[in-house]
């Protein structure tokens, strides 16, 4: 365990460094998120937590994904634009419902999982969030939000205290994401 726990905090604070260049909207998030990831996966896969190892292996690519968009989505100064996501907010909102819906049922019936409602829909709702990040919307901040809320809980009763820290740092990091976004995206478009 005290290996497993040594391996928790490095992802703890890849994850931290992940999130903070995030917000300041840098490319150079993405090789921390890929490293927190990897090691995310091992640590959930061993807590029984098989929703939110496989959504590692998600975030894994996405997060490949996101690092070529943001490389060609960049300003004058090499910040990442943000953008609005529209009308397409509600086929994410119904993608994260049904998704979370089948994918709980699913862990419920075929594995041991041991919070499989909550530990699924922490993961619909986290592709969601990440999807919506690497296509720079702003509103994936209020997502992560939810998603930072959820998370706590469930890593508290599973045991993963440095973790359930994390998404408590997670949690005021989004909300000052959102902040920092939406500052960014009005002076953009000339509101503020």
């Amino acid at each position: 365990m005290a290996g497993g726990r040594t391996i928790e905090v490095a992802a703890v604070a890849l994850g931290l460094l992940n999130i903070a260049l995030l917000i300041r909207r840098s490319v150079w998030n993405y090789p921390f998120g890929l490293a927190m990831v990897t090691l995310y996966a091992l640590i959930f896969f061993e807590a029984k937590l098989y929703a939110d190892a496989g959504l590692q292996v998600f975030f894994f690519a996405i997060q490949i994904y996101g690092w070529r968009s943001w490389l060609q989505s960049r300003e004058e100064d090499g910040l990442v634009i943000v953008r609005r996501i529209g009308a397409a907010a509600a086929g994410y909102g119904m993608a994260a419902l049904i998704g979370g819906a089948a994918l709980g049922a699913g862990l419920d019936r075929l594995t041991d999982s041991t919070h499989p409602y909550w530990d699924a829909s922490i993961t619909s709702l986290s592709i969601c969030a990440q999807v919506m990040m690497a296509r720079r919307f702003l509103e994936n901040w209020l997502v992560w939000i939810a998603v930072d809320a959820l998370a706590i809980g469930l890593f508290l009763v599973k045991g993963l205290a440095p973790t359930a820290a994390l998404y408590a740092a997670f949690l005021l990091m989004s909300a000052a994401g959102f902040f920092s976004w939406r500052r960014t995206f009005r002076r953009r478009r000339g509101e503020v």
